[in-house]
C-alpha cells in the first residue's frame, strides 16, 4: 500500500509531487504529463498570463520557467513577452522528468472506498492501493456546452478543448462562441490557418487585456501586479486564499464566478479584429441542422436575430465544475461527498467530507477563490497541502508503531 496517490500530473499535481517526494514519502502519480496543455489546447497559442507567472513548485523554487528558457537558450522575459504554449507545456514535462520520475502514466479508470483507505483501477486491470487520494485531475472534464445547441450535438459541433491541431479548419466556415481568452484566441489561430471564422459573444465588446507597459510607482500602488494582474482583488486573492476559506459560501461562490472574467489576450487583437467576424451582445436562441450545415440563430441586445451557418460550430463557453462528471469516482464516493454547486466543500487542508480524499486545482476554487483557477494557484496549494499530509503522515506511523508495540 502507499501512502498517498495523486491523480492528474499537471501544474497542480506535478508540483505537490515534487514537495512529497522531497519530504520522503511514498507518493504514486498517475495521469499524463501536461496532458491537457499538450493535448487540450490550439497550437499557435499563447499563454495569457506573464513569464514570471507561469511557473511549476518545486520545494526550493529552482526550476523555474526563466531557469529552463536560460538553459535552452529560449527568449524568456518576466513580462511583456507572451509565454508559448509550446514552450509551457515542453517546461512542465522537464519538471516532471527531474522532480517526479516515477510517474506512472497509466489512467486512473475507478477510485473506490474501502477499510483500509482507497482502491485505484487502473487501465490495464491493475488495482493499486493508497491509504489517502489528491484528486489533481484539472479542467477538461468540465468543458460546459450549451443546451442550445443539442440539435447539431455530434460532428457538427465541438468543444474548444477538444482542438489541439487547426489545420482541419483551413478553407471552412467555423463559429465560435464564446467571447473569452480561449474563444478569441482560437478564431485568430484558425484564421490564420485559412479559415472563415465568425465569433459571437454574448457581451457588447470584447475586453482584451492590454499589452504590458511600463508602469509608474503611483499606478504600482493603485493597481499593484500579481500572478493574477493587476489590481487589489486580484491581490487578495493572492495572498489571502486562507481568508477567503472562511467567507460564507454564498460569497466565495460569487467571487469565483465575477472576478477575472472572460478577457482575451492582446496578442489576438489584430487578427481578429482584421480578418474575423464578430457578432456582440448575441444569445443563442436555436440551433439547426440544414443540408449537411450548422444553422445557430442568435437574439441581439437589439432584439433582432441573426442566423449563422457554419460548417462546424465550436463552443468556447468554459468550463463548470462538477464532480460527477469525473467518470473514476464510484457513486459511494459521490454519495458521501459533501458538494456546494456540484463543487466539493473542502476543509482548510482542502479535505472532502470523504476522509483521505482531498480536491486541488479548478475544482477547489470555489473553497479557495480565484487563484486556484490558474496555473500560480500550484504553488500556494501545493506548500500548503505537503506540509498537511507530511505532518499527518508522521502521526500517523508513530500511531501505527505504538500499536504494534502495545500489541
Amino acid at each position: 500500500m502507499i501512502d498517498i496517490a495523486i491523480i492528474g500530473a499537471g501544474p497542480y499535481g506535478l508540483s505537490l509531487a515534487a514537495h512529497l517526494v522531497a519530504d520522503g514519502l511514498n507518493v504514486r502519480v498517475f495521469g499524463q504529463p501536461m496532458h491537457t496543455w499538450r493535448t487540450g489546447m490550439p497550437q499557435g497559442m499563447v499563454l495569457k498570463s506573464e513569464g514570471f507567472a507561469s511557473n511549476l513548485w518545486d520545494p526550493t523554487g529552482a526550476f523555474t520557467l526563466k531557469h529552463y528558457c536560460e538553459d535552452l537558450g529560449l527568449p524568456y522575459k518576466d513580462s511583456g513577452l507572451p509565454v508559448p504554449l509550446r514552450t509551457f507545456s515542453d517546461y512542465g514535462v522537464a519538471f516532471q522528468n527531474r522532480f517526479v520520475p516515477m510517474l506512472d502514466q497509466r489512467w486512473v479508470t475507478k477510485l473506490e472506498r474501502n477499510n483500509n483507505g482507497f482502491s485505484l483501477h487502473l487501465d490495464e486491470n491493475e488495482i493499486v492501493s493508497a491509504q489517502r487520494v489528491v484528486i489533481a485531475a484539472g479542467i477538461r472534464q468540465f468543458y460546459d456546452v450549451p443546451a442550445e445547441l443539442d440539435a447539431i450535438s455530434g460532428p457538427l459541433v465541438s468543444h474548444s478543448a477538444n482542438h489541439h491541431r487547426l489545420c482541419q479548419f483551413s478553407g471552412k466556415q467555423v463559429l465560435v462562441i464564446g467571447g473569452g481568452a480561449s474563444g478569441v484566441g482560437l478564431a485568430a489561430l484558425m484564421s490564420q490557418k485559412g479559415a472563415q471564422v465568425t465569433v459571437a459573444a454574448r457581451r457588447p465588446r470584447i475586453a482584451y487585456c492590454g499589452p504590458p507597459t511600463q508602469r509608474t510607482l503611483l499606478e504600482k500602488i493603485q493597481e499593484p501586479e500579481t500572478g493574477l494582474g493587476t489590481g487589489w482583488r486580484s491581490l487578495a486573492c493572492v495572498v489571502a486564499p486562507m481568508v477567503f476559506h472562511h467567507m460564507p459560501q454564498d460569497f466565495r461562490h460569487l467571487v469565483v464566478r465575477k472576478h477575472l472574467g472572460p478577457s482575451p489576450g492582446w496578442t489576438s487583437r489584430d487578427e481578429v479584429e482584421q480578418n474575423v467576424r464578430v457578432l456582440l451582445g448575441a444569445k443563442i436562441a436555436r440551433s439547426e441542422q440544414h443540408d449537411g450545415l450548422a444553422s445557430v440563430t442568435f437574439r441581439t441586445d437589439d432584439g433582432n436575430e441573426t442566423v449563422v451557418q457554419a460548417d462546424h460550430v465550436i463552443a468556447a463557453t468554459g468550463y463548470k465544475v462538477n464532480m460527477r462528471r469525473l467518470q473514476f469516482l464510484s457513486p459511494a464516493i459521490l454519495q458521501n461527498m459533501q458538494l456546494a454547486d456540484q463543487s466539493p466543500v473542502l476543509s482548510r487542508n482542502f479535505e472532502t467530507s470523504v476522509p483521505g480524499l482531498f480536491v486541488v486545482g479548478t475544482a477547489a476554487a470555489n473553497s479557495f477563490g480565484p487563484l486556484l483557477r490558474f496555473a500560480y494557484g500550484a504553488g500556494f496549494t501545493s506548500r500548503r497541502l505537503s506540509r498537511f499530509l507530511c505532518r499527518t503522515a508522521i502521526r500517523r506511523s508513530v500511531t501505527v508503531n505504538s500499536e504494534l508495540v502495545a500489541a
